[in-house]
């Protein structure tokens, strides 16, 4: 069973799904991702597959909250899995340019499809990568969950994004472009540096030079542009500290429903290694107060990430 709870105390949507204690972990001898499983097609580039385990579901109840202290209402939405590539042991570092070009196609195939769908408000792209993070399959892969709201951190920054007389966004990529300082990668359409107000250690972000909001909105050599820079991005990392990087990559996209013209897609990466040998853990004042540690400078982390192979 999965339903959505309220949480009257910080008035946000607590998703409950059970089902999701029997996700497997780490399967050492065989994989449903892997061709010939028998779960995905025997030949394959990228594919989606359906989540075995989603907290949202299509056919779900729908989104219908009510008013009362203790609100439950249906999670009708969907959680994808997106299958980078067919090899197991593949990492998405060592994926080429041209591959991570078909993986930038099927996220905007996706996208379009679920932002059509009446009941989806917010279409989540996202990867978490290594156990660190807590990945129970290692199969290459990323995610895409569809909500039937908003997200409260989502409606945080677009309420931030509304506010502004002009877009936030630009303001952000035009310090730092004329800083100089955190840039870690540039290229015709995009640039990736380290934000000045980065909360993980070594986080990059990645800018579109042009003004859009979702991925449908990208001209064609953006979309070649966008996905040579999450490689040059993902190999940089895992050369930082020569292992590969446990982190989390999300795609900040317009909502589906609505104008909203103040937003400015961009890509995320919060990496949790701060050294070689030590990991950053969400402990008790990141997670009991919301405000963020970071053990790490940016300007330091920017000068090491463009010295990483490949170096920029």
């Amino acid at each position: 069973m999965s339903e959505l709870r309220w949480h009257p105390l910080l008035r946000e949507w607590v998703a409950v799904a059970a089902v999701r204690q029997d996700r497997p972990q780490m399967p050492k001898d065989w994989c449903p991702f892997d061709p010939g499983s028998g779960r995905v097609p025997d030949h394959y580039d990228v594919h989606l597959y359906p989540n075995d385990f989603p907290a949202f579901q299509l056919d779900s109840p729908p989104f219908n909250p009510a008013p009362g202290l203790f609100q439950t209402t249906g999670p009708r939405g969907s959680c994808d899995v997106v299958l980078y590539h067919p090899d197991h042991n593949l990492p998405p570092s060592k994926m080429p340019v041209e591959h991570w070009r078909l993986v930038v196609d099927l996220w905007t195939r996706r996208f379009r499809e679920l932002a059509a769908n009446p009941d989806i408000q917010y279409v989540f792209i996202f990867e978490n990568t290594g156990a660190a993070i807590g990945v129970t399959m290692p199969h290459p892969h990323g995610q895409i969950y569809a909500f039937p709201f908003l997200p409260p951190l989502v409606q945080r920054e677009l309420d931030a994004a509304s506010a502004a007389p002009d877009c936030l966004y630009c303001k952000v990529l035009a310090g730092e472009l004329a800083d100089g300082r955190r840039i870690v990668a540039q290229n015709p359409s995009f640039v990736a540096f380290v934000p000045f107000f980065a909360r993980f250690p070594a986080e990059v972000q990645i800018y579109p030079r042009r003004h859009f909001g979702a991925l449908p909105d990208l001209e064609r050599a953006e979309a070649d542009d966008l996905a040579s820079m999450i490689s040059v991005v993902r190999r940089k990392y895992d050369s930082l500290f020569g292992i590969p990087m446990p982190l989390m990559m999300m795609l900040r996209q317009t909502p589906a429903k609505g104008g909203h013209p103040y937003f400015h897609f961009h890509v995320e990466f919060y990496p949790i290694q701060r050294s070689a040998n030590k990991l950053k853990y969400l402990a008790g004042v990141e997670t009991g107060t919301g405000v963020y540690l970071n053990d790490t400078l940016a300007e330091e982390r920017a000068v090491a990430l463009r010295a990483a192979d490949p170096v920029s």
